[in-house]
């Protein structure tokens, strides 16, 4: 049976159970890229053929511009009946407020200790023992996206590793290339910081300061390399000039830029290109340094709406999002990996492949939104911005993050 016919299948059993009338449900995410919104739309046809009907609240700006806003409905009384959040503490305070839906009987129904891996991901939104999210797949950040034409007209070999790459930017600078595509949103030098961190430090090191909180260790040299690594970046990144992160990526498309420090998710966009990985670009996970998977990614919750006929329509959502055949059609269209051990990806391109050979074998990080308060990271993401779009030194700005890190540690 093909993924299409196996979605329809799925779908057609959960519309046995559905309520005999639809009931619309307003889901809010930042989901708005071409790429995304091939994905999104997965969840919007699997829900709507249970008899309910998905209401779309997308809000364009990433994570940083809407997550702000959905607290605000939530806590100001006008919440929407499911929300997204990344994976770890953001709606902690919500739900320790008591304003989410507990959906532990809907994870013990349908056995979610069982198939979701990591167990981290529900970990992650357990609080006194019980459930509150639906995770619906695994974002790693680390990934190295190159464009395989934009080095053959450099006249260089595609790079194998971070090393590599630099070395390559002199070459692709002649060649009318930007070394570095990098967006002007604030997160994404976050994200590229925070990617380095273990190609140049080492895993056995980023553990020591992020799980650890070891912070001898984090003042130390291992990470003074990492933000003099950083400030070279910085200087490959000089002439790129887009905003947002899929223009960034749009510039690796196309052959503009070299390479693009980003998550996982950029395969989205190479596959609405039309693009084939291993063919026409290049994918290196860890920057091909260090082969590991940072557990992060997107979860939804479900505010309390004291109606039950859309409790019972929330309780549908989140099963539907963690079944079998949503998590497949899903991931494949996001570029991201399943949230389930049993499902069959065998239609996964050589990116994917990769991804979840590493997934098995077990070398995975907690993110930073795990191991760090949301103020910490939010300080910490307004510093690489700083550090990123000026010349501030690199020393100086070691310094204001093992700062930042001692407040939370």
């Amino acid at each position: 049976m093909d993924i299409y016919n196996t979605i329809l299948a799925g779908a057609s059993v959960l519309a046995l159970t559905a309520s005999a009338q639809a009931t619309e449900l307003e889901v809010t995410h930042w989901w708005t890229s071409g790429g995304e919104a091939a994905a999104v739309a997965e969840f919007a046809k699997a829900f709507d053929a249970t008899g309910n009907k998905w209401v779309d609240g997308a809000i364009a700006g990433g994570g940083g511009t809407a997550r702000p806003i959905m607290i605000s409905r939530i806590t100001g009384g006008d919440p929407m009946a499911a929300t997204q959040f990344n994976h770890g503490q953001q709606a902690l305070e919500l739900v320790e407020a008591g304003l989410m839906l507990d959906l532990t009987d809907v994870a013990e129904a349908e056995g979610w200790k069982d198939v979701i891996f990591p167990q981290s991901l529900l970990d992650s939104c357990t609080v006194d023992g019980r459930i509150y999210c639906a995770p619906v797949n695994i974002h790693s950040p680390e990934w190295l996206w190159l464009s395989n034409k934009a080095f053959e007209e450099a006249g260089v070999p595609v790079p194998t590793n971070w090393g590599e790459f630099v070395a390559a930017a002199p070459a692709l600078e002649a060649a009318g290339k930007i070394p570095l595509a990098l967006g002007n949103q604030p997160w994404q030098s976050n994200l590229a910081f925070g990617a380095m961190q273990i190609a140049v430090a080492g895993l056995d090191t980023w553990k020591a300061v992020n799980v650890d909180k070891n912070m001898d260790v984090a003042a130390g040299p291992e990470y003074a390399k990492v933000f003099e690594a950083a400030a070279n970046a910085r200087k490959l990144a000089a002439k790129s000039t887009v905003q947002d992160w899929n223009q960034a990526t749009n510039l690796v498309i196309t052959d503009q830029a070299g390479g693009q420090i980003m998550g996982d998710w950029a395969q989205g966009e190479f596959a609405v290109a039309g693009k084939v990985a291993g063919q026409d670009y290049t994918c290196l996970p860890g920057l091909g340094v260090n082969a590991y998977l940072s557990t992060g990614g997107d979860a939804f919750y479900f505010p309390k709406i004291d109606d039950p006929e859309i409790e019972k329509a929330q309780k549908e959502l989140a099963a539907m999002m963690v079944s079998k055949q949503v998590q497949v059609a899903f991931n494949l269209k996001k570029g991201s990996l399943p949230i389930r051990g049993d499902v069959d990806l065998a239609a996964a391109n050589d990116c994917m492949k990769k991804g979840l050979e590493i997934l098995a074998s077990g070398n995975l990080v907690p993110t930073g939104d795990m191991v760090w308060s949301p103020d910490i990271v939010k300080q910490n993401e307004d510093l690489m911005v700083e550090f990123w779009k000026t010349d501030m030194a690199p020393e100086d700005a070691h310094a204001q993050w093992v700062n930042n890190l001692k407040s939370g540690s």
